[in-house]
């Protein structure tokens, strides 16, 4: 779901939490007083029935979660994020240099107009004050056409929408340390050719249009990599392994030395798995798109020098990632707990839907259980029957039966009744009739 003004009539079936209301945008920080003020609060206070209100969708549904919208508006542009609800301005943690931070916040502070917010990005590092003016002054047009097609649109309805999938691509993630982008249609190809030449004129020449007779994905070999992306374990050079498992209320990570044996002390052995295994957990992280709550296993450590090395190097790894994460120091067990910005869907939860034979568990019941629970029910259902039961199974439960036809026997002997076992091959295991 792409970010989106809407506007809304208030009804009493509606559910607004007060921090959609009264959270500032990503980037700003209250003073203590603002804050007090805020948490006392009370959403009846904020919102009337019947009073419309425009609000901007802020995060896409995930999971049992639904969208969550926000009356502090946010239009991302190039270089700029224009706050016009909020008179701060922020810039971007990435930014180290005080230097740069400093004349990039100078820069915003002379051209701004008042009472418009700003949040300075990333890949404004180093630009001209001309190119910051120019996302500025767009930013700005945009808002106040928003504002004028507000007056125009019934509630509930859309104002506003971002850009789609390839624009927004393109404006957030293509830089310098892109070589080349390949779009395999023509017109997509056109839309995005026509953007750079307009907003980023010095990539233009890193658009390609792939042409070839193979499909594009197979050609630059994403369908691997999707279907890497999707298992649970995830192999090292060095023969270790990594063992993912998502949940609904976090993300465990193992760490295995698995075929690894290592040349010198087991210790060696250990803590060169370990680093090995970081910076493949940054990039599946990445990768699939992992967040919220994320507790990762390394192999214990015995040295507190080596579990240092471990942490420093994840930390610094995590530093190349965009979204926003906080860690923990590493524990005498080896693990590690950390948060990692959950803005969308991960890879998981967009390509996959739970498995409708266990549920999403993960796991089925056992061919020996399964089998026990037909013993207990024939034991229940023959007393009711004149001669004979038939039972249909899945086929591999016929072929356990079969195998090891001692429980079926015995409820054969205790009641003097004779039963018989067919298989039929739509059956899921778990399935079973008495008939």
């Amino acid at each position: 779901m792409q970010s989106a003004f809407v506007e809304v009539g208030i009804q009493r079936t509606s559910f607004l939490h007060v921090s959609d209301i009264k959270e500032p945008p990503e980037g700003f920080e209250e003073d203590e007083e603002e804050h007090k003020r805020h948490a006392n609060v009370r959403i009846q206070d904020i919102v009337k029935e019947g009073q419309e209100i425009m609000v901007q969708a802020a995060k896409e549904p995930i999971g049992t979660k639904g969208a969550r919208v926000t009356s502090y508006a946010s239009l991302p542009g190039r270089y700029l994020v224009l706050m016009p609800t909020y008179d701060k301005i922020a810039i971007s943690r990435r930014i180290s240099s005080e230097k740069e931070r400093k004349r990039l916040r100078e820069i915003v502070s002379s051209i701004r107009p008042a009472g418009y917010g700003f949040i300075i990005r990333t890949v404004c590092e180093g630009m001209r004050k001309e190119d910051v003016q120019a996302d500025m002054e767009f930013l700005i047009k945009l808002w106040k056409a928003i504002l004028k097609k507000k007056e125009e649109v019934r509630t509930p309805g859309l104002i506003w929408a971002e850009l789609d999938l390839t624009l927004r691509t393109i404006r957030d993630l293509f830089s310098e340390d892109i070589e080349r982008l390949v779009i395999d249609s023509k017109d997509e190809y056109e839309r995005a050719r026509k953007f750079l030449e307009e907003f980023m004129p010095h990539l233009a020449g890193r658009l390609a249009l792939y042409e070839g007779k193979e499909d594009i994905f197979d050609a630059h070999g994403v369908e691997i990599e999707l279907t890497d992306a999707l298992e649970r374990k995830v192999w090292l050079r060095s023969g270790g392994h990594i063992v993912i498992d998502q949940m609904e209320a976090l993300t465990a990570v193992d760490v295995n030395t698995g075929k690894y044996v290592g040349k010198r002390s087991s210790e060696d052995t250990i803590v060169k798995t370990n680093l090995e295994a970081v910076k493949e957990i940054v990039y599946q992280l990445r990768l699939r798109n992992i967040g919220g709550i994320i507790v990762i296993d390394f192999i214990d450590m015995a040295r507190q020098s080596d579990r240092e090395k471990v942490y420093n190097t994840l930390k610094e790894a995590l530093k190349a990632d965009k979204a926003r994460t906080n860690i923990l120091k590493i524990s005498e067990l080896g693990i590690v707990e950390m948060t990692r910005k959950r803005v969308r869907e991960s890879l998981s939860q967009s390509l996959c839907e739970p498995c409708p034979y266990c549920d999403g568990n993960a796991q089925i019941k056992a061919k020996d259980t399964i089998i026990m629970d037909i013993y207990r029910e024939l034991a229940r259902e023959l007393p009711l029957r004149k001669k004979k039961a038939t039972i249909y199974v899945s086929p591999s439960i016929s072929e356990r039966i079969k195998e090891d036809p001692a429980p079926i026997q015995d409820i054969e002997r205790k009641f003097g009744k004779k039963v018989f076992v067919k298989p039929v091959e739509r059956f899921h295991q778990e399935r079973y009739e008495i008939i």
